[in-house]
């Protein structure tokens, strides 16, 4: 009896679990119309109007925490916010700051830990720390896979959480995928990705082909084709996110898109602003795939 009163339990978490696709704050850096950049508020407006359900950007200073508390608040919008710290001091700082600007309005922090040389031990205990300050302040801290931090290299991150039962990580696979130059991927290869896989607490989503960080997809449903690894790595990963997941809990999907000169151009020899590609339209891509592969499996 306590065995299907557990299952059935499962059951109805998992039914109630959403997805909640968000976009970037620094994708929409520099997007507008005919020329001239959107303000802050039209930044919203078509975020909300193209079907999002939140924005990932950054901790406001307190001159601007009122602006976007009421922004977020007329249109409905979820917020996330990128930490940057090289430290636990680092970490504690921006936890204290975060939840002065109101815990109670933040879904999770994405961590980029800026220790790319910090290994073994010192390395797991930075992030045990991280998750500890993570318990105590009450927000969820999210550990980005991602070049020139902590976890830069796959053999090496996958060692880490080995060690870190709790940790969960922000999914971002194009990282590996162009440090790797990861053209195909190899058999040893998925098998690390399909580790990570299992504490995936956040994605992020963009494509790399193994030689550029961030490639256009295509229209409607994506033709390049990078992107059927891509969309089984995402797929996996809310796979997994369900088995833990709580009650209510969404899974944030992140729509990020660099701008330029992170993103290709067409003058590379000149100013780097000129985007071979539209950073909207592909987002509007992503999104819509992130909302077909959650589909597919809840």
């Amino acid at each position: 009896m306590k065995s299907a009163t557990r299952i059935d339990r499962k059951q109805s978490n998992e039914a109630n679990s959403k997805l909640s696709v968000e976009m970037s704050w620094w994708t929409m850096t520099g997007l507008g119309t005919a020329g001239r950049p959107w303000s802050m508020e039209e930044r919203f407006e078509r975020i909300a109007e193209a079907g999002y359900d939140g924005i990932n950007g950054f901790l406001p200073g307190p001159e601007e925490a009122e602006e976007w508390d009421r922004l977020l608040a007329q249109y409905n919008l979820s917020f996330s916010v990128n930490a940057y710290p090289r430290t636990a001091e680092d970490m504690q700082q921006f936890l204290a700051d975060a939840k002065a600007f109101g815990a109670d309005r933040l879904h999770y922090v994405n961590a980029q830990v800026l220790a790319p040389f910090l290994v073994g031990e010192r390395a797991e205990q930075l992030l045990r720390d991280i998750s500890g300050l993570s318990a105590e302040a009450g927000i969820p801290v999210f550990i980005e896979t991602h070049r020139g931090t902590i976890t830069q290299d796959l053999i090496r991150t996958a060692e880490m959480v080995r060690a870190l039962e709790p940790a969960k990580l922000t999914i971002d696979f194009s990282h590996y995928v162009l440090a790797g130059e990861m053209l195909q991927i190899s058999e040893d290869a998925e098998a690390l990705f399909q580790q990570l896989l299992k504490r995936t607490g956040c994605i992020h989503a963009r494509v790399s082909n193994g030689e550029q960080i961030q490639v256009d997809v295509g229209s409607e449903q994506g033709e390049h084709p990078m992107l059927v690894h891509y969309k089984r790595w995402w797929k996996d990963g809310m796979r997994h996110w369900l088995i833990g997941a709580a009650l209510g809990q969404k899974l944030p999907f992140v729509c990020e898109l660099g701008p330029a000169p992170y993103a290709i151009t067409s003058d590379e020899a000149g100013g780097r602003k000129t985007e071979m590609s539209d950073r909207w339209t592909q987002s509007l891509v992503l999104q819509k795939l992130a909302r077909e592969l959650w589909a597919e499996i809840h």
